[in-house]
């Protein structure tokens, strides 16, 4: 059952633990109260020591800028509405489903289209549900009718949103992609796409690995090679990109250390002080979002603080961190995805990889993109231009299995 704090709608309680429930969330207002004045009375620190007037990325050298900060939670307390957000995630559709004894929050649109493909799409960290509700309509109805059409599931990782928080370790990235499989298996759909960036990268390429009888095929903007493969037959470009993802695992990584190694210290600023949990976030959306000075030259403020807010309001500071924990480093030097994928790279995304490098682990590249513009969160950064690369990619994955499924039927006769 859901965490006491959270104030929630059900329907069919009394269903078993395999069923899906409906889930219509109901912040109660006095979490909201409480946050606005948690935000009216924060301390603050003094101003950066490398202050510097916008625009600019170097205004961000030690993190946040006390202004921008200011400005943002100012607008967080005075101006943003969570019951905005709220009535949107109620909109499309939201379930719950209890796998391996987890409670597991997703988003349900199904596609009026007989031809529709399921499709699982996965966020990761910093991110949430909000990366994908502003391209979940176009993908099950597009306005094209020649483009392909999705019956779009999009979970909250465990620790996240309104999923459970785990209360015992073992919650790792494989763990979680067998889960994703027995919830699409639970809506009907025994074969499926995946699409995820970062840990939805990590899980999606898991997803392909393990269980290629049930993934038509995948698409990430995460795909690294194998550990120990040589740089030397790389053209110069190429080894630039691996050795600026080495460089930010290296010198930029720091959240990632300290969520891998501490997530409960870490976790008691997060889930006591609204204020850290937005500077926390919003130093990654500036730092790894396509902009010369600030996230919101591409990113709308509102969806940021709804994803904010998704974190703040479900006390999951703590919990999101501890995937870092479960399953850094958690690819196998061993696992190998055979299923057609598709693979696109961003132009200032934090991990890059160069196709010689990533073809080592994923065997049947049907498309490889590399973007003209977009950072870590494409669906937030360029919707439009997000949706057009995913259709391509999955158009790509399913004109491979068409192929296939022909090809077997012709040898069966």
């Amino acid at each position: 059952m859901p965490d006491p704090t959270r104030t929630v709608h059900w329907t069919d309680d009394a269903l078993p633990p395999d069923s899906v429930q409906r889930f219509d969330a109901h912040i109660a207002e006095s979490e909201l109260d409480d946050l606005r004045a948690r935000l009216a009375f924060a301390r603050l620190p003094e101003a950066e020591t490398v202050f510097r007037p916008p625009p600019g990325p170097r205004r961000w050298d030690q993190g946040v800028p006390l202004t921008d900060l200011i400005d943002l939670a100012d607008y967080w307390r005075t101006d943003y509405s969570w019951r905005t957000f709220e009535n949107r995630l109620n909109e499309i559709g939201q379930f719950r489903t209890e796998i391996d004894g987890l409670g597991i929050h997703f988003l349900h649109r199904r596609s009026s289209r007989p031809d529709a493909t399921a499709l699982v799409l996965t966020h990761g960290w910093p991110g949430s549900i909000a990366e994908y509700v502003d391209v979940i309509d176009e993908l099950t109805e597009p306005t094209d009718p020649d483009a392909p059409a999705f019956h779009c599931v999009v979970p909250s990782l465990p620790g996240f949103g309104f999923s459970d928080r785990p209360s015992t370790t073992g919650w790792t990235t494989d763990r979680i992609a067998e889960a994703w499989v027995t919830l699409m298996r639970r809506l009907g759909y025994d074969r499926f796409a995946a699409f995820g960036g970062d840990w939805g990268g990590v899980i999606t390429t898991i997803l392909g690995g393990r269980f290629p009888d049930n993934l038509i095929g995948v698409h990430t903007t995460y795909a690294p090679g194998v550990p120990g493969t040589s740089l030397e037959d790389l053209t110069d470009d190429e080894r630039a990109w691996a050795l600026d993802a080495e460089n930010f695992w290296t010198h930029r990584a720091a959240y990632a250390h300290q969520q891998a190694t501490r997530p409960q210290t870490i976790g008691y600023a997060l889930v006591d002080s609204p204020v850290g949990q937005l500077a926390w976030i919003l130093d990654k959306f500036a730092e790894w979002t396509d902009t010369r000075d600030s996230p919101f030259e591409t990113i709308d403020r509102d969806r940021l603080l709804d994803n904010v807010s998704l974190y703040w309001l479900m006390r999951t500071g703590a919990s999101s961190a501890r995937i870092y924990a479960e399953s850094h480093d958690s690819l196998g030097p061993d696992l190998r995805v055979d299923v057609p994928t598709a693979i696109t790279m961003y132009p200032r995304d934090i991990e890059r990889y160069p196709r010689a490098l990533s073809q080592h682990r994923y065997r049947r590249i049907v498309r490889w993109q590399t973007a003209p513009k977009g950072g870590h969160f494409p669906s937030l950064e360029a919707p439009h231009d997000f949706v057009a690369d995913l259709r391509a990619g999955l158009s790509a994955i399913l004109a491979t299995d068409r192929t296939h499924r022909s090809h077997l039927t012709r040898c069966r006769t």
